[in-house]
């Protein structure tokens, strides 16, 4: 049986193909036509996908799309409707969309698959793509499900439980009253993009002190001790199709939002400081209720949607110990929708056996198309580009070009399905440099000062670095770095010294691997395993054996506005444009002083819109 999962005419669209129960492969569409968030048809995905599978269009049996279109439209009429006389934004901004490929969406996929009568099609309710994604791929055979983003059809937050091939959703929050787009409204408003700038949000609370936690309580949102919340809507204007929030919201911190790319205040480290707190303490009682009503006898907890991504608060729910056990779907948000409904076609809908393994079916999350040697070597010859090949001792080559801190763009096996790269599509550097973090950002990365590092260690050797004891393949845990390798010199209160001034907080050495150490000592950890990943596993190894530190930085292998690179082109090119020191394409490495010079007819920054 052979089934393809699709999301997309939101934002991040997908594809996924699983054939007889098992994931063969999912791709945003984003990665092919180097268009952040695309949110169009993913033809190319699709044809991606195909190809991997090795299948013709005619060969598939159904076709599933993670969005009931007529849900939606139930639920876009009624806020017309609520709105009133004021709703001329939300008409303006969606009539087209929600009259055209979203209703008539079994039409687009025909006319990109060719029509079939023998193809079924089939649409999956949003959240239940969600609650797919996080279940079916976990290594659980029963989980309560936790799904939270900023809306589906009508759901926005939702409990789930999962039993074998079964999912039966329990509790769910409606529109307009949701998280995501309660952090979406901060992120606004401290004048950052929605959707892509809700990591910058996060990476930016440690500089802050909560200091609005209770006027956020008090004034915008109510919050229940079940975690269930209803929002005062006065505040914010998403709901009439305009900006996210308003006047009023405004007035309440004094000031209207920051414009993006002027300057930080602590006004903004505060307010992200504030909300991280609240959507914490929402999640920890949504969590606790869910436990305690549907989790008797359940020790395992899964997420997903666009807030699953929290890996702050990921890493508070893990300590809290309410559940035994966490799995978090690495694509959590709407393009891992595509994978979801797919899988839930596979066991739901075609009862298909669902078999459980010790590790997760998720494959690390290394779903996207791989190059061969052959291949690279065709484009770099085809190119006149100088390069040098290595055998087995690559991964030491690596090492020793790592310890000498030289920044590295690693490009080698399937590319990484999610927002996160997991050190196939990787930008690497040396943790242990102070200046590290600094040159990332400003030289290679084209970002804010500010934003953090995460860190790639050995799975084995995590404990010796990290207040983690477990697992965290797929970088969405924020646990803090080990006391005894702190420096202690370095406190919080050192932050209010430098207020206006974020490189120098930056800058400050806060341990002995302070270019993935965040300001509050904490970090986004991916632990890396040797069955899962062997190629990367042996650069840590090898890095290991020649400093003693079995941690590197892993950033994903893009500049700012530009999504992950897909081929050995869109290495090549980011590697130019940057100060990156050194490329490996699989066994092939390229050293920025031998390449010739590197000539574009347009400036390359014109070619992405900032996120």
């Amino acid at each position: 049986m052979k089934i393809l999962g699709i999301s997309a005419l939101y934002h991040d669209s997908a594809a996924s193909l699983v054939i007889d129960g098992k994931i063969v492969a999912a791709a945003q569409e984003e990665r092919f036509t180097r268009i952040k968030h695309d949110f169009n048809m993913p033809v190319n995905a699709i044809s991606y996908c195909l190809k991997e599978g090795k299948i013709a269009a005619e060969d598939i049996d159904i076709v599933i799309f993670y969005d009931n279109p007529f849900l939606t439209l139930d639920r876009y009429i009624k806020n017309i409707l609520a709105a009133g006389g004021d709703s001329d934004d939300v008409i303006g901004r969606s009539f087209e969309s929600m009259f055209g490929a979203k209703i008539w969406i079994h039409k687009v996929v025909d006319s990109i698959l060719g029509e079939n009568e023998k193809r079924k099609f089939m649409v999956c309710e949003h959240h239940i793509s969600h609650a797919a994604s996080a279940f079916y791929p976990s290594p659980y055979e029963n989980a309560v499900i936790i799904t939270l983003d900023g809306v589906g059809e009508w759901a926005t937050t939702a409990i789930s439980v999962g039993s074998g091939k079964d999912i039966v959703m329990k509790e769910k929050i409606d529109f307009p009253h949701s998280l995501g787009l309660l952090y979406s409204a901060f992120t606004y408003f401290c004048g950052f993009k929605v959707n892509s700038g809700d990591y910058k949000f996060m990476g930016l609370a440690p500089y802050g002190e909560p200091v609005y936690e209770e006027l956020i309580k008090k004034e915008l949102i109510d919050i229940k001790e079940d975690g269930s919340f209803c929002m005062n809507m006065e505040y914010f204007d998403y709901q009439y199709g305009r900006t996210m929030t308003n006047d009023k919201f405004a007035d309440l911190f004094g000031g209207p939002r920051r414009e993006p790319e002027t300057e930080i205040t602590k006004r903004e480290m505060d307010i992200a400081a504030s909300a991280q707190k609240v959507v914490e303490e929402i999640i920890l009682k949504l969590v606790k209720h869910a436990k305690e009503k549907y989790g008797k006898g359940i020790d395992n907890l899964v997420l997903a949607g666009g807030v699953a991504l929290n890996c702050v608060a990921n890493g508070k729910i893990k300590n809290s110990g309410i559940f035994e056990n966490l799995w978090i779907q690495p694509a959590a948000g709407d393009a891992g929708g595509s994978l979801g409904c797919a899988l839930y076609a596979a066991y739901q809908c075609e009862c298909i056996d669902r078999n459980v393994t010790i590790t997760d079916s998720q494959k690390g999350s290394y779903l996207g198309p791989e190059y061969s040697m052959e291949e690279i070597e065709k484009y770099l010859k085809e190119n006149k580009l100088p390069y040098h090949v290595y055998g087995d001792d690559i991964f030491k080559k690596i090492a020793e070009l790592l310890a000498g801190e030289k920044v590295i763009g690693l490009f080698h096996g399937r590319m990484e399905f999610g927002p996160r790269a997991l050190g196939n599509r990787s930008i690497i550097a040396d943790a242990r440099s102070e200046t590290m973090q600094v040159k990332l950002n400003r030289k290679i990365k084209y970002r804010e000062s500010f934003r953090p590092f995460a860190p790639s260690v050995l799975r084995e050797d995590v404990s010796e670095y990290f207040e983690l004891d477990d697992e965290s393949p797929y970088m969405l845990i924020v646990e803090n770095v080990k006391e005894e390798r702190c420096n202690d010199s370095f406190v919080q209160e050192d932050l209010k010294k430098y207020q206006g001034n974020m490189l120098e907080i930056v800058k400050q050495k806060r341990s002995d691997i302070p270019a993935v150490t965040h300001v509050d000592y904490s970090a986004r950890i991916q632990t890396v395993a040797e069955e899962s990943n062997p190629y990367y596993y042996h650069v840590l190894n090898e890095f290991k054996k020649l400093t003693g530190y079995s941690v590197i930085v892993n950033t994903s292998f893009n500049v700012r506005g530009e999504p992950i690179v897909c081929t050995p082109k869109n290495a090549y090119e980011c590697f130019m444009r940057t100060d990156m020191d050194v490329l490996v394409l699989e066994n092939c490495v390229l050293y920025k002083e031998e390449q010739p010079e590197f000539v574009e007819t347009q400036d390359w920054r014109n070619l992405y819109a900032l996120d």
